[in-house]
């Protein structure tokens, strides 16, 4: 997903698509988001990128495996929107966006070579059902592709109490959404219970530490903080009122001053065959 949660009407996506949600995930490339895979992508490939979000990495997908089909499913229709208009721009013939519930995918069995899923699963209520979803509808033999990110192995330096109240704040608001935010050492286990089979493992991780790496993590965490359905959701779920989240806002804003300021987010990774 670039973050675009494909699930299905009961899920509740607790990023939500605020600009400043999509600012981030718009930065996401094959490269940096999906690099595990990329050995696995040739040209002819059919592929199925659940969780599309805007875009960016399915349309690197469609250069990689030309003049294969892709196709990326998200929920919302106003990002389908942005990610059809970016497919155009790029003018990727082979590339088409769709909305879709990744717990009930609208293809017959054994369609695609590659089924893909970027910060997914930690959204859903169901992960499993998920995986065996997207098993269904990959060929024999085909792969199926996922990376979530792991919140509480996540580590920050300078140690500012306001992250460590960001982080438990969020732990919070995920999990009241029947969610698991820490899903990157569990898709193993999620994988197994789906039936998924020779399972290769492996992690990478998301390093803030520039300059500008820190400016722009900071200000992108500091809108969410305040602006998105994240913050919607914590003020309804009595979890932080106004004020908090200002302080957890200007928090980041604090970490992104400091010039030896450290973000390092972990992240698994599964390719297994279906």
């Amino acid at each position: 997903m670039n973050a675009q949660n494909a699930g299905g009407s009961g899920d509740v996506y607790t990023h939500g698509h605020h600009e400043s949600v999509l600012r981030s995930h718009a930065s996401r490339t094959a490269a940096n988001s999906a690099a595990y895979l990329i050995p696995h992508l040739t040209h002819g490939l059919r592929v199925l990128d659940v969780g599309s979000g805007p875009g960016t990495i399915t349309a690197d997908f469609a250069l990689l495996v030309a003049p294969g089909e892709v196709l990326g499913l998200d929920r919302s229709p106003e990002v389908v929107a942005a990610a059809t208009a970016l497919a155009a721009e790029r003018r990727l013939a082979n590339l088409t966006f769709d909305t879709g519930d990744v717990y009930s995918l609208d293809f017959p069995d054994d369609t695609f070579d590659v089924v893909h899923a970027h910060q997914v699963l930690q959204h859903l209520t169901d992960p499993v059902e998920a995986l065996r979803e997207m098993r269904r509808v990959a060929k024999p033999g085909g792969i199926v592709a996922v990376r979530d990110a792991d919140f509480h192995g996540m580590s920050w330096y300078p140690q500012l109490p306001e992250l460590d109240e960001w982080m438990d704040v969020y732990q919070r608001v995920a999990r009241h959404n029947n969610a698991e935010p820490d899903a990157g050492r569990r898709l193993v286990h999620w994988a197994r219970a789906a039936g998924l089979a020779d399972i290769a493992p492996s992690s990478a991780n998301w390093l803030y530490a520039t300059d500008d790496q820190r400016a722009w993590l900071s200000g992108v965490w500091a809108d969410r903080v305040e602006k998105s359905a994240f913050a919607d959701q914590a003020f309804a779920y009595g979890m932080a009122d106004a004020a908090g989240l200002a302080q957890l806002a200007a928090g980041w804003r604090r970490w992104g001053a400091a010039p030896d300021g450290w973000f390092l987010m972990p992240n698994g990774e599964i390719i297994a065959r279906a």
